[in-house]
């Protein structure tokens, strides 16, 4: 093995160095020696690939004059000149000697590299960028000591700017307790400067600089401690290292709900409930006795005097303006948050070369803690487990006789589900004229939680018959069963719910008249959400639990319950859409909803660790949210917002209680409002303008409507787009290696003719310069 060589630069030093600024001579020097270096390392890994070259001929098969042929394992020797093609490539010299590289290039750019005029290492190209990948331990065996070598460094960094230091620090393949050692010691306060670096740091910067410190790692501990307090803060992780994507996009999908609720209660509460709670109402009597059966039902039985309470502005403007404002930001937050899943799940069109950086590019190397690194190969396996279920769905076709007998099935199983959410309907929309009749009649309170508990049971019986049907399909895809199931129970959702607000603003009214039939609406879809809950309380208990003590104990399987993906997250969106119905006639709906979806994440998260199992079927939920978004934003939040306007614009409010007693429909209150101001004077005359322009003038509202769908439908142009733009990349980087293996063979083949002509007219191969004299490099 050849000796390892002495590599010095020879660059000029003065006594005046550390004094002077670098002039651009000094710094293109130092360049101009790195680059010349990692060239004679280059240079000195071609002559050592000759010398291979040379013993494999001699030993594969001496005197031959052929140029190829197989070398000690079996694989193609190339020519030289090849070879010496192909070691100067940037991919071949990359990682070479770099140990040794850095040793010398930073001892002796160190004086030089002190000023903050210097360039930067990132600025240098990628195949002269220096790595610790392979370092020669023979080289560097005369350097400095580690300690000695760590101090210069510190040295260095701290003649840097700041955002120098840190672009410096950032690049280096150090561990992140070493980057930290490295910037705290090579912080520099600012009297320590250019003409000052020998003095001495004073008292008053140290305790500046120490309280810096301590603040820093204060905030630091208290946000790492806030962030821990959160319920998903670990359990994510979790979720998606041991059950996959497919589970845990319930669980981000929760989480999702969970912000647009803190959103859209922060303004009721600050305009509606926090002013009402401030200047109460007037009882008219005494309070009533608390039974406990108020938590179910959402009645207190108290009467107020709906004229006193001294509000300090327009209540009924300030309901319509806050709702509607709440209304307006969460349309816009979900039409974000819909196109930015969407430009995060499709922009890429394939997961074609994703196994292999699953493979080598997906572990963190900052990972120390045992449990962090468990919770990483769960998740790797996982997703490597998800990627090759979705790659072996790519197989040949059924026959024909299998998809007729396919589609036959699945005609049959939908007519069945369709069957089934006729009938579920038909039974709500009775029982709901029962109701109405017990209720003319005088029922008793707890008749009121009769129509909820119906709609539940029925909301809990459905899905699990039509995943019974769904056993009959044997769908090859994963992913299409769930979309299957997703269709039915959301079928079934829109339906019930559709009866229901008929049920609410069309005979319910009609039967109140004289009565205060906002706050019956209210305590009703109260009294649904805490019903809904409640059951799916039940079925955690006795749809998950149960089952797997009975499969554990008495069948003697080790088969859990799969987690219900589409049923689930179907709930989530019922839970939803009841909060958005009543916003406008109980404004605490929202506080409740958040208190549901907390409690909702702990009980599903306790009962997937110890009750559910995997899917059986891994598949990749790469485009899961942004569907559940979609069916969030046009089947919930329209519905809920064209029966909010409906009630607003149409149905005439109570006489006795509420903000809009006095007035034939709610929207009246910004007529009255209106003329209010304009007999006021000319000192507000704009708001008028505006509300005449901007409210009641429909061309307005189209405007808007119509700039919204023109940025959806914008963005997703850009997204293909940018999936075009990615394919077109794709094939282009395959174009560029086909095009490096097409030239070395062209090479190959040139150099083999010249060699064979030569061979003829001598007798004898040619020198080794004559293979490199037309400039080859690594010659």
């Amino acid at each position: 093995m050849a000796q390892p060589l002495s590599l010095v630069f020879d660059v000029p030093e003065t006594d005046g160095d550390e004094d002077q600024e670098p002039s651009p001579y000094e710094e293109s020097e130092v360049h101009d020696s790195f680059h010349q270096l990692i060239q004679e390392q280059s240079q000195r890994a071609a002559e050592e690939g000759l010398e291979l070259q040379q013993v494999a001929r001699t030993l594969g098969a001496p005197g031959s004059d052929h140029q190829t042929h197989l070398g000690p394992e079996g694989g193609p020797v190339h020519h030289t000149a090849t070879l010496r093609i192909l070691a100067s490539m940037p991919s071949r010299t990359i990682g070479r000697s770099r140990g040794a590289i850095i040793s010398q290039y930073y001892n002796r750019t160190l004086q030089l590299r002190r000023r903050s005029s210097r360039p930067l290492l990132g600025s240098v190209v990628r195949s002269a960028r220096p790595s610790l990948r392979l370092y020669d331990l023979e080289l560097d065996s005369a350097a400095l000591e580690e300690d000695e070598k760590r101090s210069l460094l510190v040295k260095e960094l701290q003649g840097l700017s700041v955002t120098q230091r840190d672009h410096m620090i950032r690049g280096m393949p150090l561990s992140l307790a070493e980057k930290r050692w490295l910037r705290e010691k090579s912080w520099t306060p600012r009297g320590k400067r250019k003409g000052q670096q020998g003095r001495g740091v004073s008292g008053c910067s140290r305790l500046r600089y120490s309280c810096l410190l301590a603040l820093h790692s204060l905030g630091l501990a208290l946000l790492s401690g806030l962030y821990a307090r959160w319920p998903w803060h670990y359990a994510l992780k979790q979720i998606g290292g041991q059950f996959g994507s497919s589970v845990l996009s319930y669980f981000l999908f929760l989480k999702t709900l969970l912000a647009f609720n803190v959103l859209l209660l922060l303004p009721l509460l600050a305009f509606l409930v926090g002013v009402q709670a401030a200047f109460p109402p007037t009882p008219l009597g005494p309070a009533p006795t608390f039974t406990g059966l108020e938590l179910l039902t959402g009645r207190d039985g108290s009467q107020c005097d709906p004229g006193a309470g001294g509000l300090p502005y327009n209540m009924p403007m300030a309901y319509l303006f806050t709702v509607g404002a709440a209304f307006f930001i969460t349309c816009i937050t979900l039409v974000y948050s819909m196109s930015h899943s969407f430009g995060d799940s499709y922009r890429v069109g394939s997961t074609k070369g994703v196994h292999a950086l699953t493979v080598f590019c997906s572990w963190d190397c900052k990972v120390t803690q045992n449990w962090a690194s468990r919770i990483q190969q769960d998740s790797i396996r996982t997703q490597l487990k998800e990627l090759l279920a979705e790659w072996q769905l790519c197989r040949e076709p059924r026959s024909v006789c299998g998809r007729l007998r396919q589609g036959l099935v699945l005609g049959l199983v939908w007519l069945l589900c369709l069957g089934i959410t006729l009938g579920c309907t038909m039974a709500v929309l009775t029982f709901s004229e029962v109701m109405i009749q017990s209720s003319v009649a005088g029922g008793q309170e707890v008749g009121l939680l009769a129509l909820p508990l119906v709609v539940s049971l029925l909301n809990l019986g459905a899905p699990y018959l039509f995943r019974g049907l769904a056993t009959l399909e044997r769908h090859d895809s994963p992913v299409l069963e769930v979309y299957v199931a997703i269709c039915r129970n959301l079928l079934l959702k829109v339906a019930l719910l559709g009866v229901l607000c008929y049920h609410w603003l069309g005979r319910r009214v009609a039967v109140l008249q004289g009565q205060c039939w906002e706050d019956f609406v209210g305590q009703e879809l109260y009294r649904f959400m805490v019903m809904d809950f409640l059951f799916t309380l039940l079925d955690t208990l006795f749809g998950e639990l149960v089952w797997r003590l009975i499969s554990e104990k008495k069948l003697k399987r080790r088969r859990k319950p799969e987690f219900d993906i589409a049923r689930n997250v179907l709930d989530l969106i019922y839970g939803q859409t009841l909060t958005w119905l009543g916003v406008l006639f109980s404004p605490v709906l929202p506080a409740v909803q958040i208190l549901r979806l907390l409690l909702l994440f702990q009980v599903k998260k306790a009962s997937l660790m110890a009750n559910c199992q995997g899917p059986r079927r891994h598949w990749l939920a790469s485009h899961m949210s942004t569907v559940f978004l979609t069916l969030l934003c046009f089947p919930s939040f329209l519905g809920a917002a064209v029966f909010l306007c409906y009630a607003i614009w149409q149905v005439k409010p109570s006489s006795i209680c509420g903000p809009f007693r006095t007035l034939d429909t709610m929207y009246e209150a910004g007529t009255v409002w209106v003329r209010h101001l304009e007999r006021a004077g000319s000192g507000a005359s704009w708001l008028p303008w505006l509300y005449h322009h901007l409210v009641e003038n429909t061309f307005f509202i189209f405007l808007v409507s119509g700039l919204l769908l023109a940025v959806i439908y914008l963005n997703i142009q850009v997204v293909k787009g940018q999936r075009k733009v990615i394919c077109l990349l794709k094939e282009q980087i395959r174009n560029e290696g086909e095009d490096k293996i097409f030239l070395i063979n062209k090479l190959h083949s040139v150099y083999e003719k010249r060699e064979t002509r030569a061979g003829r007219t001598q007798g004898t191969a040619p020198p080794p310069a004559l293979l490199t004299d037309r400039g080859c490099p690594g010659g």
